[in-house]
Protein backbone atom coordinates (compact mmCIF):
# COMPACT_ATOMS: atom_id res chain seq x y z
CA UNK A 1 0.00 0.00 0.00
CA UNK A 2 2.73 2.25 1.23
CA UNK A 3 4.70 1.57 -1.86
CA UNK A 4 1.73 2.81 -4.24
CA UNK A 5 0.84 6.03 -2.65
CA UNK A 6 4.74 6.66 -2.91
CA UNK A 7 4.24 5.96 -6.70
CA UNK A 8 1.03 8.09 -6.93
CA UNK A 9 2.38 10.65 -4.85
CA UNK A 10 5.81 11.31 -7.41
CA UNK A 11 3.34 10.95 -10.68
CA UNK A 12 0.99 13.89 -8.65
CA UNK A 13 3.10 15.80 -6.65
CA UNK A 14 2.63 16.75 -3.16
CA UNK A 15 -0.68 18.37 -3.66
CA UNK A 16 -1.83 15.37 -5.79
CA UNK A 17 -2.41 13.05 -2.43
CA UNK A 18 -3.97 13.66 0.42
CA UNK A 19 -4.20 11.14 3.00
CA UNK A 20 -5.37 11.36 7.04
CA UNK A 21 -7.61 15.08 8.15
CA UNK A 22 -6.36 16.21 4.62
CA UNK A 23 -9.27 14.08 2.74
CA UNK A 24 -11.99 15.59 5.00
CA UNK A 25 -13.30 17.99 2.07
CA UNK A 26 -13.79 15.24 -0.36
CA UNK A 27 -14.43 11.98 1.57
CA UNK A 28 -18.16 12.34 2.83
CA UNK A 29 -21.22 11.48 1.48
CA UNK A 30 -23.08 14.68 0.58
CA UNK A 31 -26.66 13.55 2.50
CA UNK A 32 -24.56 12.29 5.09
CA UNK A 33 -26.32 8.76 5.53
CA UNK A 34 -23.17 7.16 5.66
CA UNK A 35 -19.20 7.74 6.22
CA UNK A 36 -16.33 7.43 3.00
CA UNK A 37 -13.11 5.74 4.23
CA UNK A 38 -10.63 5.90 1.35
CA UNK A 39 -7.14 5.17 1.73
CA UNK A 40 -6.12 8.89 -0.32
CA UNK A 41 -8.02 11.21 -2.30
CA UNK A 42 -6.29 11.36 -5.73
CA UNK A 43 -6.03 14.94 -7.62
CA UNK A 44 -4.68 14.26 -11.10
CA UNK A 45 -4.55 17.32 -13.20
CA UNK A 46 -4.13 15.42 -16.92
CA UNK A 47 -6.23 13.18 -18.72
CA UNK A 48 -2.60 11.70 -19.22
CA UNK A 49 -2.02 11.74 -15.07
CA UNK A 50 -5.90 9.95 -14.91
CA UNK A 51 -4.55 7.21 -17.28
CA UNK A 52 -1.29 6.68 -15.19
CA UNK A 53 -3.41 6.69 -11.68
CA UNK A 54 -5.87 3.95 -13.40
CA UNK A 55 -2.31 2.03 -14.64
CA UNK A 56 -0.99 2.41 -11.26
CA UNK A 57 -3.71 1.03 -9.47
CA UNK A 58 -4.81 -1.67 -11.65
CA UNK A 59 -1.23 -3.39 -11.93
CA UNK A 60 -1.69 -3.14 -7.53
CA UNK A 61 -5.27 -3.87 -7.42
CA UNK A 62 -6.61 -0.87 -5.68
CA UNK A 63 -9.95 0.06 -6.96
CA UNK A 64 -10.95 3.86 -7.63
CA UNK A 65 -14.08 5.40 -7.08
CA UNK A 66 -14.48 9.00 -9.01
CA UNK A 67 -15.79 12.03 -7.64
CA UNK A 68 -16.74 15.48 -9.40
CA UNK A 69 -18.62 17.95 -7.10
CA UNK A 70 -19.69 15.31 -4.48
CA UNK A 71 -23.32 16.33 -4.83
CA UNK A 72 -24.99 12.50 -5.84
CA UNK A 73 -27.48 11.38 -3.54
CA UNK A 74 -27.25 7.82 -4.02
CA UNK A 75 -23.87 6.93 -2.32
CA UNK A 76 -21.99 6.95 -5.76
CA UNK A 77 -18.96 8.09 -4.78
CA UNK A 78 -18.65 6.25 -1.35
CA UNK A 79 -15.71 4.11 -0.34
CA UNK A 80 -17.21 1.54 2.51
CA UNK A 81 -14.25 -0.15 4.21
CA UNK A 82 -15.53 -3.49 3.16
CA UNK A 83 -13.50 -2.96 -0.05
CA UNK A 84 -10.43 -0.53 0.57
CA UNK A 85 -9.90 2.37 -2.62
CA UNK A 86 -8.77 5.19 -3.75
CA UNK A 87 -11.22 8.49 -4.11
CA UNK A 88 -10.41 10.21 -7.75
CA UNK A 89 -11.46 13.66 -7.52
CA UNK A 90 -11.12 15.36 -11.08
CA UNK A 91 -12.01 19.02 -9.62
CA UNK A 92 -8.54 19.29 -11.27
CA UNK A 93 -9.66 18.79 -15.08
CA UNK A 94 -11.48 21.72 -15.46
CA UNK A 95 -10.44 23.41 -18.67
CA UNK A 96 -12.49 24.63 -21.34
CA UNK A 97 -10.64 23.38 -24.31
CA UNK A 98 -12.66 24.64 -26.95
CA UNK A 99 -16.07 26.69 -27.74
CA UNK A 100 -17.60 27.10 -31.12
CA UNK A 101 -20.60 29.08 -31.83
CA UNK A 102 -20.83 28.18 -34.84
CA UNK A 103 -20.42 24.61 -34.50
CA UNK A 104 -23.04 25.24 -31.82
CA UNK A 105 -20.25 22.72 -29.68
CA UNK A 106 -18.13 23.08 -26.49
CA UNK A 107 -15.01 20.80 -25.51
CA UNK A 108 -14.53 20.50 -21.82
CA UNK A 109 -12.99 18.82 -19.23
CA UNK A 110 -14.38 16.03 -16.55
CA UNK A 111 -13.89 18.58 -13.68
CA UNK A 112 -15.94 21.93 -15.08
CA UNK A 113 -18.55 23.27 -13.33
CA UNK A 114 -21.69 22.81 -14.83
CA UNK A 115 -22.07 26.82 -13.62
CA UNK A 116 -19.17 27.12 -15.89
CA UNK A 117 -19.98 25.54 -18.69
CA UNK A 118 -23.57 27.83 -19.08
CA UNK A 119 -21.69 30.86 -18.82
CA UNK A 120 -18.78 30.00 -21.37
CA UNK A 121 -21.93 29.13 -23.23
CA UNK A 122 -23.56 32.73 -22.38
CA UNK A 123 -20.73 34.60 -23.26
CA UNK A 124 -21.12 33.66 -26.63
CA UNK A 125 -24.35 33.99 -27.19
CA UNK A 126 -25.52 30.29 -26.65
CA UNK A 127 -26.62 28.05 -23.90
CA UNK A 128 -25.94 24.90 -22.71
CA UNK A 129 -29.24 23.96 -20.94
CA UNK A 130 -28.24 21.55 -18.64
CA UNK A 131 -30.40 23.08 -15.47
CA UNK A 132 -29.45 21.44 -12.36
CA UNK A 133 -30.03 22.71 -8.43
CA UNK A 134 -26.61 22.34 -7.91
CA UNK A 135 -25.22 23.52 -10.74
CA UNK A 136 -22.68 26.08 -9.02
CA UNK A 137 -21.03 22.96 -7.54
CA UNK A 138 -21.99 19.75 -9.65
CA UNK A 139 -19.20 18.71 -12.59
CA UNK A 140 -19.90 17.89 -16.27
CA UNK A 141 -18.39 14.26 -15.26
CA UNK A 142 -20.65 13.74 -12.59
CA UNK A 143 -23.46 15.14 -14.68
CA UNK A 144 -22.67 12.62 -17.36
CA UNK A 145 -21.51 9.78 -15.35
CA UNK A 146 -24.94 9.96 -13.58
CA UNK A 147 -27.09 10.79 -16.76
CA UNK A 148 -28.43 14.10 -15.07
CA UNK A 149 -32.28 15.42 -15.87
CA UNK A 150 -33.16 18.97 -14.50
CA UNK A 151 -35.79 21.66 -15.25
CA UNK A 152 -35.45 21.93 -19.14
CA UNK A 153 -35.52 17.81 -20.01
CA UNK A 154 -39.08 18.37 -22.04
CA UNK A 155 -37.26 20.57 -24.37
CA UNK A 156 -33.23 19.66 -24.14
CA UNK A 157 -33.42 16.05 -23.11
CA UNK A 158 -31.37 14.44 -20.05
CA UNK A 159 -27.45 15.13 -19.84
CA UNK A 160 -27.33 11.86 -22.69
CA UNK A 161 -29.25 13.96 -25.22
CA UNK A 162 -26.63 16.77 -25.16
CA UNK A 163 -23.69 15.23 -25.94
CA UNK A 164 -21.43 14.37 -28.90
CA UNK A 165 -18.36 12.69 -27.93
CA UNK A 166 -16.57 11.27 -24.76
CA UNK A 167 -12.82 11.05 -24.04
CA UNK A 168 -12.88 8.39 -21.27
CA UNK A 169 -10.05 6.60 -19.81
CA UNK A 170 -10.33 2.27 -19.58
CA UNK A 171 -9.73 0.37 -16.53
CA UNK A 172 -6.78 -0.77 -18.31
CA UNK A 173 -5.53 3.19 -18.33
CA UNK A 174 -5.94 3.14 -22.10
CA UNK A 175 -7.31 6.64 -23.17
CA UNK A 176 -10.19 6.42 -25.80
CA UNK A 177 -10.67 9.90 -27.63
CA UNK A 178 -14.03 10.04 -28.91
CA UNK A 179 -14.15 13.36 -28.65
CA UNK A 180 -16.10 14.12 -32.12
CA UNK A 181 -18.04 16.77 -33.10
CA UNK A 182 -20.29 15.51 -35.41
CA UNK A 183 -24.28 15.55 -35.47
CA UNK A 184 -23.94 12.35 -37.35
CA UNK A 185 -21.44 9.25 -37.29
CA UNK A 186 -23.12 6.27 -38.62
CA UNK A 187 -19.87 3.97 -38.20
CA UNK A 188 -20.70 1.28 -36.19
CA UNK A 189 -21.75 1.05 -32.23
CA UNK A 190 -22.48 4.51 -30.46
CA UNK A 191 -19.61 3.80 -27.57
CA UNK A 192 -20.14 7.05 -25.47
CA UNK A 193 -23.75 5.96 -24.87
CA UNK A 194 -22.01 2.83 -22.57
CA UNK A 195 -20.40 5.19 -20.58
CA UNK A 196 -23.11 7.94 -19.91
CA UNK A 197 -24.78 7.15 -16.63
CA UNK A 198 -22.28 4.43 -16.07
CA UNK A 199 -21.78 6.00 -12.88
CA UNK A 200 -18.03 5.29 -13.40
CA UNK A 201 -18.35 1.39 -13.21
CA UNK A 202 -16.80 0.80 -16.59
CA UNK A 203 -14.67 3.74 -17.41
CA UNK A 204 -13.57 7.51 -16.21
CA UNK A 205 -14.79 10.52 -18.43
CA UNK A 206 -12.65 12.75 -18.63
CA UNK A 207 -13.42 15.38 -21.33
CA UNK A 208 -16.87 15.83 -23.60
CA UNK A 209 -17.76 17.62 -26.40
CA UNK A 210 -21.51 18.79 -26.21
CA UNK A 211 -24.06 20.37 -27.82
CA UNK A 212 -25.09 24.28 -27.39
CA UNK A 213 -27.96 26.17 -28.56
CA UNK A 214 -29.20 29.34 -29.71
CA UNK A 215 -30.22 31.68 -27.03
CA UNK A 216 -34.07 32.74 -26.71
CA UNK A 217 -35.14 36.07 -27.19
CA UNK A 218 -38.20 35.73 -25.88
CA UNK A 219 -38.93 34.15 -22.24
CA UNK A 220 -42.36 33.66 -20.99
CA UNK A 221 -42.62 32.39 -17.17
CA UNK A 222 -45.97 32.00 -15.54
CA UNK A 223 -47.47 30.50 -11.95
CA UNK A 224 -50.51 28.83 -13.13
CA UNK A 225 -53.06 27.14 -10.41
CA UNK A 226 -54.44 23.76 -10.85
CA UNK A 227 -56.88 21.32 -8.49
CA UNK A 228 -54.73 18.00 -9.23
CA UNK A 229 -52.57 16.77 -11.23
CA UNK A 230 -54.55 15.14 -13.61
CA UNK A 231 -55.23 18.86 -14.77
CA UNK A 232 -51.91 19.30 -14.57
CA UNK A 233 -51.37 16.93 -17.13
CA UNK A 234 -54.35 17.81 -19.11
CA UNK A 235 -53.08 21.42 -19.05
CA UNK A 236 -49.63 20.22 -20.22
CA UNK A 237 -50.59 19.30 -23.34
CA UNK A 238 -53.07 21.93 -24.21
CA UNK A 239 -49.68 24.15 -23.61
CA UNK A 240 -47.46 21.96 -25.80
CA UNK A 241 -50.10 22.03 -28.72
CA UNK A 242 -50.67 26.17 -28.45
CA UNK A 243 -47.21 27.08 -28.09
CA UNK A 244 -45.74 24.71 -31.15
CA UNK A 245 -44.01 22.80 -28.21
CA UNK A 246 -42.04 26.00 -26.99
CA UNK A 247 -42.30 24.75 -23.69
CA UNK A 248 -39.08 24.16 -22.04
CA UNK A 249 -39.99 23.51 -18.38
CA UNK A 250 -43.45 22.70 -16.88
CA UNK A 251 -42.83 22.15 -12.77
CA UNK A 252 -45.50 20.74 -10.60
CA UNK A 253 -46.06 21.83 -6.95
CA UNK A 254 -48.09 21.48 -4.28
CA UNK A 255 -49.27 24.07 -1.95
CA UNK A 256 -46.64 23.10 0.55
CA UNK A 257 -44.28 24.88 -1.66
CA UNK A 258 -45.87 28.28 -0.98
CA UNK A 259 -46.73 27.46 2.55
CA UNK A 260 -42.95 26.25 2.96
CA UNK A 261 -41.41 29.33 1.17
CA UNK A 262 -43.79 31.53 3.47
CA UNK A 263 -43.22 29.78 7.11
CA UNK A 264 -39.94 28.06 6.76
CA UNK A 265 -37.85 30.32 4.59
CA UNK A 266 -39.14 33.44 5.91
CA UNK A 267 -40.34 34.62 2.35
CA UNK A 268 -43.70 36.42 2.65
CA UNK A 269 -44.88 35.47 -1.05
CA UNK A 270 -48.00 34.45 -2.44
CA UNK A 271 -48.28 35.26 -6.25
CA UNK A 272 -51.93 34.41 -6.26
CA UNK A 273 -54.97 35.65 -4.82
CA UNK A 274 -56.17 32.59 -3.19
CA UNK A 275 -54.74 29.30 -2.17
CA UNK A 276 -54.64 26.37 -4.45
CA UNK A 277 -53.81 22.66 -4.06
CA UNK A 278 -51.76 22.39 -6.72
CA UNK A 279 -49.31 24.88 -8.54
CA UNK A 280 -47.39 24.48 -12.42
CA UNK A 281 -45.00 27.01 -12.68
CA UNK A 282 -44.07 26.36 -16.63
CA UNK A 283 -41.76 28.55 -18.83
CA UNK A 284 -41.70 28.65 -22.69
CA UNK A 285 -38.59 30.10 -25.00
CA UNK A 286 -38.57 31.62 -28.38
CA UNK A 287 -36.21 32.87 -31.29
CA UNK A 288 -37.26 36.15 -31.21
CA UNK A 289 -39.23 38.70 -29.26
CA UNK A 290 -43.08 39.71 -30.56
CA UNK A 291 -43.54 36.06 -31.87
CA UNK A 292 -47.04 36.13 -30.71
CA UNK A 293 -45.90 32.99 -28.00
CA UNK A 294 -47.67 35.06 -24.87
CA UNK A 295 -50.65 35.75 -26.61
CA UNK A 296 -51.08 32.19 -27.76
CA UNK A 297 -50.08 30.75 -24.61
CA UNK A 298 -52.58 33.70 -22.42
CA UNK A 299 -55.17 31.95 -25.38
CA UNK A 300 -54.33 28.70 -24.40
CA UNK A 301 -54.89 29.26 -20.77
CA UNK A 302 -58.49 31.23 -21.01
CA UNK A 303 -59.29 28.01 -22.84
CA UNK A 304 -58.27 25.83 -19.89
CA UNK A 305 -59.82 28.29 -17.20
CA UNK A 306 -63.26 27.65 -19.15
CA UNK A 307 -62.70 23.97 -19.20
CA UNK A 308 -61.71 24.20 -15.02
CA UNK A 309 -58.07 23.15 -15.76
CA UNK A 310 -56.90 26.40 -14.48
CA UNK A 311 -58.11 28.36 -11.76
CA UNK A 312 -55.87 31.60 -11.80
CA UNK A 313 -52.78 32.49 -13.38
CA UNK A 314 -49.86 35.13 -13.09
CA UNK A 315 -47.30 36.01 -15.74
CA UNK A 316 -44.04 37.55 -14.58
CA UNK A 317 -43.73 40.60 -16.10
CA UNK A 318 -39.62 41.59 -15.63
CA UNK A 319 -36.76 39.46 -14.95
CA UNK A 320 -36.85 40.22 -11.19
CA UNK A 321 -40.37 38.43 -11.04
CA UNK A 322 -39.30 35.61 -12.86
CA UNK A 323 -36.69 35.03 -10.45
CA UNK A 324 -39.23 35.52 -7.85
CA UNK A 325 -41.49 32.73 -9.36
CA UNK A 326 -38.58 30.21 -9.64
CA UNK A 327 -37.49 30.82 -6.32
CA UNK A 328 -40.70 29.06 -4.98
CA UNK A 329 -39.55 25.55 -7.03
CA UNK A 330 -35.53 26.32 -6.40
CA UNK A 331 -36.50 26.31 -2.82
CA UNK A 332 -38.55 22.82 -2.27
CA UNK A 333 -35.09 20.95 -1.44
CA UNK A 334 -34.63 23.84 0.98
CA UNK A 335 -38.19 23.55 3.07
CA UNK A 336 -37.76 19.92 2.67
CA UNK A 337 -34.32 20.27 5.13
CA UNK A 338 -36.05 22.86 6.77
CA UNK A 339 -39.09 20.21 8.05
CA UNK A 340 -36.53 18.28 9.73
CA UNK A 341 -36.74 14.44 8.65
CA UNK A 342 -38.30 13.92 5.04
CA UNK A 343 -37.80 10.28 3.36
CA UNK A 344 -36.40 11.31 -0.77
CA UNK A 345 -37.49 9.53 -3.95
CA UNK A 346 -36.53 9.89 -7.26
CA UNK A 347 -39.13 8.37 -9.73
CA UNK A 348 -40.88 8.43 -13.20
CA UNK A 349 -43.98 7.23 -14.96
CA UNK A 350 -45.32 7.99 -17.74
CA UNK A 351 -46.71 11.20 -17.86
CA UNK A 352 -50.52 10.31 -18.27
CA UNK A 353 -49.97 7.88 -14.69
CA UNK A 354 -48.39 11.02 -13.05
CA UNK A 355 -51.84 12.17 -11.13
CA UNK A 356 -52.71 8.12 -10.26
CA UNK A 357 -49.07 8.05 -9.37
CA UNK A 358 -49.37 11.16 -6.44
CA UNK A 359 -52.98 9.85 -6.15
CA UNK A 360 -52.40 6.48 -4.80
CA UNK A 361 -48.99 7.42 -3.08
CA UNK A 362 -50.39 9.65 -0.98
CA UNK A 363 -53.50 7.01 -0.25
CA UNK A 364 -50.85 4.58 0.80
CA UNK A 365 -48.88 6.33 3.03
CA UNK A 366 -51.25 7.97 4.60
CA UNK A 367 -52.81 4.34 5.67
CA UNK A 368 -49.79 3.23 6.73
CA UNK A 369 -48.74 6.77 8.48
CA UNK A 370 -51.49 8.99 9.92
CA UNK A 371 -50.16 12.00 9.66
CA UNK A 372 -47.76 11.87 7.36
CA UNK A 373 -46.58 14.64 5.01
CA UNK A 374 -46.18 13.31 1.41
CA UNK A 375 -45.10 16.52 -0.91
CA UNK A 376 -44.42 15.20 -4.70
CA UNK A 377 -43.19 17.23 -6.93
CA UNK A 378 -40.82 17.73 -9.74
CA UNK A 379 -40.36 17.52 -13.84
CA UNK A 380 -44.26 16.52 -14.98
CA UNK A 381 -43.80 17.16 -18.22
CA UNK A 382 -41.35 14.17 -18.45
CA UNK A 383 -42.89 11.72 -16.14
CA UNK A 384 -39.92 12.58 -13.46
CA UNK A 385 -41.31 12.85 -9.52
CA UNK A 386 -40.09 13.62 -6.78
CA UNK A 387 -41.78 11.73 -4.52
CA UNK A 388 -40.55 13.68 -1.35
CA UNK A 389 -42.20 12.40 2.25
CA UNK A 390 -41.98 14.87 5.62
CA UNK A 391 -42.42 13.45 9.01
CA UNK A 392 -45.89 14.17 10.80
CA UNK A 393 -45.57 16.89 13.04
CA UNK A 394 -45.69 15.52 16.02
CA UNK A 395 -42.89 12.47 15.21
CA UNK A 396 -39.83 12.72 15.89
CA UNK A 397 -37.34 13.37 12.87
CA UNK A 398 -35.19 10.17 14.02
CA UNK A 399 -37.80 7.84 15.16
CA UNK A 400 -39.43 8.22 11.67
CA UNK A 401 -36.59 7.94 9.79
CA UNK A 402 -36.34 4.98 11.18
CA UNK A 403 -38.77 3.26 8.91
CA UNK A 404 -37.80 5.40 5.65
CA UNK A 405 -37.21 1.63 4.51
CA UNK A 406 -40.79 1.01 4.67
CA UNK A 407 -41.67 4.12 3.48
CA UNK A 408 -40.02 3.82 0.10
CA UNK A 409 -41.47 0.25 -0.19
CA UNK A 410 -44.61 2.17 -0.77
CA UNK A 411 -43.58 4.61 -3.14
CA UNK A 412 -41.26 2.11 -5.05
CA UNK A 413 -44.39 -0.60 -5.19
CA UNK A 414 -46.83 2.25 -7.04
CA UNK A 415 -44.32 3.72 -9.42
CA UNK A 416 -43.67 -0.09 -10.28
CA UNK A 417 -47.29 -0.92 -10.59
CA UNK A 418 -47.70 2.02 -13.03
CA UNK A 419 -44.93 0.64 -15.49
CA UNK A 420 -42.70 3.30 -14.27
CA UNK A 421 -38.40 3.32 -12.93
CA UNK A 422 -37.46 3.78 -9.25
CA UNK A 423 -34.30 5.68 -10.53
CA UNK A 424 -35.58 8.53 -12.58
CA UNK A 425 -32.56 11.26 -12.73
CA UNK A 426 -30.23 10.31 -9.76
CA UNK A 427 -28.58 7.46 -10.78
CA UNK A 428 -28.60 4.15 -8.59
CA UNK A 429 -24.91 4.31 -6.64
CA UNK A 430 -24.76 1.85 -3.85
CA UNK A 431 -28.46 2.46 -2.24
CA UNK A 432 -30.87 0.87 -5.03
CA UNK A 433 -28.62 -1.71 -6.33
CA UNK A 434 -30.41 -4.75 -4.84
CA UNK A 435 -33.77 -3.09 -5.79
CA UNK A 436 -32.37 -2.58 -8.93
CA UNK A 437 -31.71 -6.26 -9.24
CA UNK A 438 -34.77 -7.26 -8.28
CA UNK A 439 -36.76 -5.14 -10.75
CA UNK A 440 -34.17 -5.44 -13.89
CA UNK A 441 -35.57 -7.61 -16.31
CA UNK A 442 -33.31 -10.48 -16.03
CA UNK A 443 -31.66 -10.54 -19.61
CA UNK A 444 -31.49 -6.79 -19.31
CA UNK A 445 -29.12 -7.62 -16.09
CA UNK A 446 -27.25 -10.30 -17.59
CA UNK A 447 -26.02 -7.88 -20.56
CA UNK A 448 -24.89 -5.28 -17.78
CA UNK A 449 -23.13 -7.28 -15.82
CA UNK A 450 -21.58 -9.02 -18.79
CA UNK A 451 -20.40 -5.55 -20.06
CA UNK A 452 -18.64 -4.91 -16.81
CA UNK A 453 -17.66 -7.86 -16.93
CA UNK A 454 -15.81 -7.16 -20.53
CA UNK A 455 -14.97 -3.81 -19.58
CA UNK A 456 -13.66 -4.21 -15.83
CA UNK A 457 -12.76 -8.04 -15.15
CA UNK A 458 -10.32 -6.92 -12.42
CA UNK A 459 -13.24 -4.88 -10.55
CA UNK A 460 -11.31 -1.91 -9.95
CA UNK A 461 -13.98 0.66 -11.09
CA UNK A 462 -16.07 2.37 -8.29
CA UNK A 463 -16.36 -1.21 -6.94
CA UNK A 464 -20.26 -1.37 -5.21
CA UNK A 465 -21.59 0.85 -7.52
CA UNK A 466 -24.61 0.38 -9.71
CA UNK A 467 -24.27 -3.70 -9.99
CA UNK A 468 -24.30 -6.08 -7.03
CA UNK A 469 -21.51 -7.94 -7.39
CA UNK A 470 -21.16 -11.97 -8.23
CA UNK A 471 -20.94 -12.93 -4.62
CA UNK A 472 -24.24 -10.60 -3.62
CA UNK A 473 -26.11 -11.90 -6.29
CA UNK A 474 -25.22 -15.61 -6.63
CA UNK A 475 -23.99 -15.30 -9.96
Amino acid sequence: MSALLDQLAALLGPTGVLTGEDMAPYAFDWRHIEDSHPVAVLRPASTDQVAAVVRLCAAAGMPLVPQGGNTGVVGGTVVRRSRPACLLNLGRLDRIRDIDPLDHSVTVEAGCILANVQAAAEAVDRIFPLSLGAEGTCTIGGNLATNAGGILTIRYGNARDLVLGLEVVLPDGRIWNGLRRLRKDNTGYDLKHLFLGAEGTLGIITAATLKLFPRPRQVETALIAVADPGAAVQLLSTIRAASSDALTAFELMPRFAIDGARQLLGRDFDPLSAPSPWYVLLEMTGGRAGSGLREATETALADALEQDLVQDAVFAETEEQRVRLWRIREGLPEIGRAVGGAVHHDVSVPVAQVPALIERGQQRLAAFMPGIRPYPFGHVADGNIHFNVARPADMAGPDYLARSKEITAIVHATVVELGGSISAEHGIGNRKREEMAALKDPVELDLMHRLKALFDPAGIMNPGKVLLSGEESGR
